[in-house]
């Protein structure tokens, strides 16, 4: 048997204030014994009661273990990039309190449910750029996160093809014997053309594309500093989602499509996808590990004190 901690000032001030207070009460006691001219040999079965209770208590608060178990302790690594749309349409509000800003909040739900991962984030409109590499500093990466906007790319339009191609590179280019997976989120406004050699790419080496469309079919307004954004003919510009090139690249690299909206929010279902991904052990090793058993000590000094409790003695014979 060890202990998890050592005797310290806390433990050492009450064993001599217990020593002290009871010290006194039995030199009280033989000395009212003595003037009375009687006895107070009863007072030691409960000192010695209340000693061994008291000695209990101590024990359990230096956390006594004894036996020990081994356990497998396993290091599980996936790698994650996050490839988040700034196209000026996700400023839109058709989702509250705009398309970019309910990303923002349901990313750091994702990030919490993977506090052992490595997440990297990517950003694009009509061109990509490495917002934040790979890493489990997820501190970091919140800070990424929270920064994001629209006027932090300036080239206009949507092309999912370069963001792609950014991210499988820097996918591949991350230790082999870890998992790896892409999360698209946009409203799904692709001007472009995705190259088949990046389907074909993420194909060969199983990286599926796990597609977040965000917004309503209805569409909505995109607010700008000087109003909502008009064409040149004054009309209001309305943007909407479209789903098919998020479901076609879901479906080509053997992800899944999910959505968010007002009424709908799949970004539950798009973690719990993403547990389901098989994390490929990095670290494994055997761990000794040592049961705490003050509670066996605790439960006992408890016993005697109902005992302290229920026995009376007689401290004076007259």
């Amino acid at each position: 048997m060890f202990f998890n901690r050592s005797p310290g000032t806390v433990e050492f001030v009450f064993v001599i204030g217990f020593l002290l207070l009871y010290a006194v009460y039995v030199v009280r006691t033989a000395w009212l014994a003595r003037q009375l001219r009687t006895t107070a040999r009863a007072v030691i079965l409960k000192f010695v009661l209340r000693t061994v209770c008291f000695g209990l208590l101590i024990l359990a608060l230096l956390e006594p273990s004894f036996g020990e178990a081994e356990a497998d302790l396993r290091a599980v690594g996936r790698n994650v990039f996050l490839v988040v749309d700034l196209s000026r349409s996700m400023d839109a509000r058709d989702v509250q309190p705009s398309r970019l800003e309910k990303i923002k909040f349901e990313l750091e739900n994702v990030l919490k449910a993977f506090p052992e991962d490595r997440f990297g984030l990517v950003v694009f409109t009509s061109q990509a750029y490495l917002q934040c590499p790979l890493t489990a500093d997820h501190g970091a990466l919140r800070l990424f996160v929270e920064s994001l906007n629209t006027g932090q790319v300036q080239a206009t339009g949507t092309n999912f093809d370069p963001a792609l191609k950014l991210a499988t590179q820097k996918a591949l280019a991350s230790a082999a014997n870890q998992s790896k997976a892409i999360v698209l989120i946009s409203d799904g406004e692709d001007f472009g053309s995705t190259d088949r050699e990046t389907i074909r790419l993420l194909q060969r080496h199983k990286i599926p594309v796990l597609t977040l469309g965000v917004g309503t079919r209805t569409g909505g307004g995109i607010l700008t500093e000087n109003g909502l954004l008009r064409d040149e003919s004054g009309k209001r510009v309305v943007t909407r989602l479209q789903t098919d090139a998020l479901q076609r690249l879901a479906a080509e690299t053997g992800g899944a499509y999910f959505e968010l909206t007002n009424q709908r929010n799949d970004v539950g279902a798009l973690t719990e996808r993403l547990s389901r991904l098989e994390g490929r052990v990095i670290d494994q090793r055997k761990l000794a590990v040592a049961a705490n058993k003050y509670g066996y000590f605790l439960a006992l000094a408890l016993v005697l004190l109902s005992l302290d409790v229920v026995i009376r003695v007689r401290a004076l014979r007259l």
